[in-house]
Order: structure tokens, then sequence, then C-alpha cells
């Protein structure tokens, strides 16, 4: 089996750099010792936001107000699909108890975190749907108290609109108008609540990436999130419009998104390579630059002999993102292993999962794939397992566990053990 590129990427998609880690290394400690002041005087610095930091009823109800009908009937709706996805994911996790042998009871159950923090980005973007994705699935797993931070910004008189119409419908507690490292640190230390997170979901910068990463362990997180990545597998059967159409979509989210094609056929892989560059051309500024740079400089077409090593090539690449238009779908969705989501058939597209469908959008990148999932409801659930015993399974248990506990040298444990086969000292 052979693969041949007929597009290769000429970029990098790097982790964070030593100048970024060191930065928030350094914001980190100002936040921990400055506390809330350190947090405002960031706000003010970076988007010149001098207002309130914790969003008020009255402010949301306005904020809400502004928006068109339709508009507020759209984010319901995606709202309603992400949400009964959700409910059949918390449906499918189960409490268990079992006899494990004769007076051994064991099992565990599923207990939500006290306390979630939901980072929302707001830069070139409004991201509605990642408001609803993040809340309503902690929502749903029932977290009791759910902390939204997004950026307020004075040229908009605060944190958008939309999101915080996003963060109502979802069933937020609090907003917080902060972003960058001030929000995850915000989240994380209880800043502005007295609500320490006990994990913060959500997608940002490459500061907000890797404070994230530098707060993992002190706050549980959901992914270290990269550029948005997207690959496409396709053979003869595909629409090569259609094909570059998606490429270009996801080219969009910013310049060092990687976007890629991996097919069986070799009129399709020349058709694409002459589209995309077309079609990123007539998208309106900034996302004409957006894409054009992404294909240009992360874009990669290549030509495989058979679907096997296609598939091959998609569990190697194990993308965020994973599109198969191609003939026996159920092929594929038995064979490949390694995705953040998989979108099957010419009908489906990840503008789909980004915006309105259902499953989560919140994904692993940089291969991560291989060993996660993206965000879903059992983030937010804790798996308790318990026991209790007879004083019959006690005994045996105690007689195999000091013998086990002396052969490996503890002999605490072992001392432990021979207490509950002797039924006392």
């Amino acid at each position: 089996m052979t693969r041949t590129h007929l597009k290769e990427r000429t970029g990098t998609t790097d982790a964070a750099d030593q100048a970024v880690t060191d930065a928030v290394r350094a914001m980190l400690a100002d936040l921990r010792t400055g506390g809330e002041a350190e947090a405002t005087a960031l706000a003010s610095r970076f988007d010149e936001w001098d207002g309130p930091i914790v969003v008020g009823e009255s402010e949301r109800r306005d904020a809400i107000a502004s928006l068109s009908q339709p508009l507020l009937d759209d984010i319901a709706e995606a709202h309603r699909h992400i949400e009964t996805f959700a409910i059949a994911q918390r449906a499918s996790l189960t409490d268990f108890e079992i006899e494990v042998s004769p007076g051994l009871r064991a099992g565990h159950r599923l207990v939500p975190v006290n306390a979630a923090g939901c980072y929302v980005p707001a830069g070139r973007f409004a991201h509605i749907a990642s408001a609803l994705m993040s809340i309503t699935t902690a929502k749903v797993a029932g977290v009791e108290r759910i902390v939204v931070a997004s950026p307020a910004r004075r040229d908009r008189g605060g944190v958008h609109p939309a999101i915080l119409a996003a963060a109502d419908i979802a069933g937020a507690d609090v907003v917080l108008g902060l972003g960058g490292v001030q929000a995850v640190a915000a989240l994380a230390f209880g800043l502005f609540t007295e609500t320490p997170a006990d994990i913060i979901v959500g997608p940002g910068n490459s500061y907000v990436a890797e404070a994230k990463r530098q707060l993992f362990g002190e706050v549980g997180i959901d992914v270290i999130a990269g550029p948005t990545e997207s690959m496409i597998a396709a053979d003869e059967t595909a629409d090569p419009f259609r094909v570059a159409t998606d490429l270009v979509g996801q080219a969009e989210h910013g310049v060092d998104s990687p976007v890629w094609l991996v097919t069986t056929s070799q009129p399709l892989a020349e058709a694409v390579a002459e589209l995309v560059p077309t079609l990123a051309a007539d998208l309106p500024e900034p996302a004409k630059t957006l894409a054009s740079t992404a294909w240009r400089d992360h874009g990669e077409i290549i030509v495989t002999d058979s679907r096997e090593e296609a598939a091959a090539v998609c569990d190697e690449y194990a993308a965020e993102h994973l599109q198969v238009m191609a003939a026996d779908l159920d092929w594929w969705h038995q064979r490949l292993t390694n995705y953040g989501s998989l979108f099957l058939g010419e009908h489906a597209t990840v503008t789909f999962g980004d915006k309105s469908a259902g499953p989560n959008h919140i994904l692993p990148t940089r291969r991560a794939a291989r060993y996660t999932g993206g965000l879903n409801v059992l983030k937010f659930l804790k798996q308790l397992t318990f026991q209790e015993l007879t004083p019959e399974a006690a005994q045996r248990q105690g007689e195999l566990a000091a013998r086990i506990s002396r052969y490996e040298g503890m002999e605490g444990h072992a001392r432990s053990a021979d207490v509950r086969a002797n039924g006392g000292r």
C-alpha cells in the first residue's frame, strides 16, 4: 500500500512556544497574589473594559432584548439538539453494583462535580455554539454551579449579547466579563464568585490553552486544544466542489488551522487542489486571508492506492474532525478509530457539528484523539467506586491481601489485612 502527497504543508503547528509559556506563568503568578484587582486590570489592558466584571441580571436581560427573535429562536433550537444528545449520553452512563465474590459487594456511583467553569471565546467570532456546548453539557450532567467567562469589550458594551443569550438559555449561573489568562485564573481561583471551579472547559487561543495546561491538576480540564483541524476521506464518488467547500470552511478558523484531504482518486485530488484556492479567494475578509493562508501553509492532499491505506492515514493523523465522503459508509464507520468527531456521508458537514447538530464540538487536537474523546457528560462526572464486605468475605480478602502485601514488602498493609483475616487484633 502506498501514499503520495499531491500537496504538502509548508508551515508547522507546534505547541505553545516558550514565550507564551513564560508569559502565562508570570500572569498566573500575578493573578494568584493580585486576585480580583489584577484580573480587572488585565481586562482593562487587553480588552479596554473598565465596567463591572460580573454581568448583572438587568444587563443580561437588556442584551437578550437587543437580539432579534429569529436569532433567539435559532439559539434555542440548537440548544434543544445539544441538550437532547447530552441527555441520551447521560442515560447511557449508569451506576452499578456487583458481588465480586461471595460477600464482597462493590460498584461505582456517577457524581457530578460541584462547580464548572466554561470559557467562551469572543475574539474574531461570537462563539454562540461554544457557550451552548459547554454549559448545556455541564447542566445535563447535574453540575450545581456553572460559571461562564467570556471577554467583555468596550467596543460592544460588555460581553457579546448573543453569548449572554446562549448562556441564559443553557442555564449558566454566573457570567464573568473576562477573557484570556485572567478568565481562566478567575474560574480556577474562584475570583468574583468565591466558587473555584472543579473543572474548566472550552476552547480558546494559545494563552488560554497554556493557562489551562499549567493549572491542570489544581483544577480539571477538558482538553489542551490546539488550532482547529479537519480531515476529509473521499473516493471517486465524492463531489469535488463539496469537498473543497468543506475544506475551505474549516480553514476559515485561522491561519494555523490544518485541513487535509486523503483520497483514493487522483482526479478528485487534482480537482480539489484547483478549487480550494479559488473558493478561499471568494470569501469576504478576514475569512479570505485566514482560509487562503491556512491552505497554503497547512493544507495537504494525500492520494492512496486503497481505502485501507486511506483509513490508516486517518487514524495516523487522528484529526479533530473527520468527514467521510465515500461509498460503503458502514465500512469506514467500523474501520476508523482515531478522531474527535465523525461526519459520515456527503450530507454531513463539520459546520453542523460546530454549530447545532448535537454532538459536542469541543474536541481533541494534535493527535490527542488517539487516547481521548471530546467534551461530554462524563467529563463532568466522577466515577466513585465503593466496596463493602461481610465478615466472612473480609477474612478471605485479608488472607489474600496480606500475602500480596508481604510479597511486595509492605508490612504495614499486611498487618491491616491480618486484622480482618483474624477477625480482630
